[in-house]
């Protein structure tokens, strides 16, 4: 056998053993690894707002853990009872109470706070700074919102839903659109809500907008109309009308907070379950760790028939 031949078997046999005692090394390095997450103590969820000759209302519930399992009895037992809740806009202090409402389904309730009726009314009203106050669980929570002065909308009417929606799929399908003169003054923020026929009102999938590009211009835009959160979007039928709806567009002016809040809440909602998104921290404007918003809303509405 050649010395060359020899030598080549002698430096393949050599880099083969080098590899098995590698594996071997590695395979008796293997080590169960156990990770236990903390879940912590759940925190306060608050969801409350006062709007322009309307009473406040006040949800209240706890965060569920990401691992928990989510079931109607899980969403029962996050509601708080038994808080206090107080607003208060600098001279009279409204004590809310508790209200249980029946949902239909198996007997699950829906819990919030609002006015004690039997103790006189309490609402709204616009350019007022409204604090909420809530003690639960040995803690106090606090937040402020003001109800700013709304803008008015000049004009809507109806129209083909812009791209990307498919209009070939669906070439009956309406949207509206609005016109009105955004105001001269900085920092003017609004959320959009719609109500279908008998529907509730609904925010638009993208229901904040800021001033920032059309501060003080005559500005017009195409709204989605507003959807509960947990439907399927679908390109050629989400966010319509159709010929014969009655569609009423509430269109408020909120504070920076609201609207840092509800643009953070969207985007985030938005980019579930997308690896490549930028993380983002929905911003609560409310104390002592909770989370959650204290909206104040200037309301205005608009009603017409799509056609």
């Amino acid at each position: 056998m050649p010395t060359i031949f020899k030598r080549s078997n002698i430096r393949l046999s050599a880099g083969i053993a080098v590899v098995f005692l590698l594996v071997m090394f590695l395979v008796s390095c293997e080590k169960e690894v156990k990770i236990n997450l903390k879940t912590g103590d759940p925190s306060l969820v608050v969801e409350g707002a006062i709007e322009n000759n309307l009473p406040p209302y006040v949800f209240l519930t706890k965060s569920i853990g990401y691992f928990a399992t989510i079931n109607l009895n899980t969403l029962q037992n996050s509601f708080v009872h038994d808080a206090k809740v107080t607003v208060s806009d600098g001279v009279n202090v409204a004590e809310l109470k508790e209200y249980a409402l029946d949902t239909g389904s198996s007997g699950n309730k829906l819990y919030f706070y609002s006015i004690d009726t039997s103790k006189g009314f309490f609402i709204g009203q616009v350019g007022k700074i409204y604090k909420l106050t809530i003690e639960t669980g040995g803690k106090v929570y606090e937040s402020y919102t003001k109800i700013p002065e709304p803008t008015n909308i000049d004009s809507i009417k109806t129209v083909q839903p812009d791209p990307p929606f498919d209009k070939e799929k669906n070439p009956i399908a309406r949207q509206i659109r609005i016109y009105f003169k955004e105001p001269d003054t900085a920092g003017n923020y609004v959320r959009y809500f719609t109500k279908r026929n008998s529907e509730p009102y609904y925010p638009g999938l993208n229901s904040v907008y800021p001033d920032e590009i059309i501060n003080g211009i005559y500005f017009e835009t195409t709204l989605s109309l507003g959807a509960p959160r947990s439907a399927e979007f679908k390109r050629d039928s989400t966010g319509v009308a159709y010929p014969g709806d009655t569609v009423t567009l509430k269109w408020s002016a909120i504070d920076k907070a609201t609207y840092t809040f509800w643009s953070t809440y969207e985007y985030s909602l938005g980019t579930l379950g997308n690896p490549f998104s930028t993380p983002i921290q929905v911003k609560s404007n409310v104390s002592n760790g909770a989370l959650g918003i204290w909206a104040g809303y200037g309301s205005v509405y608009k009603t017409l028939v799509i056609e």
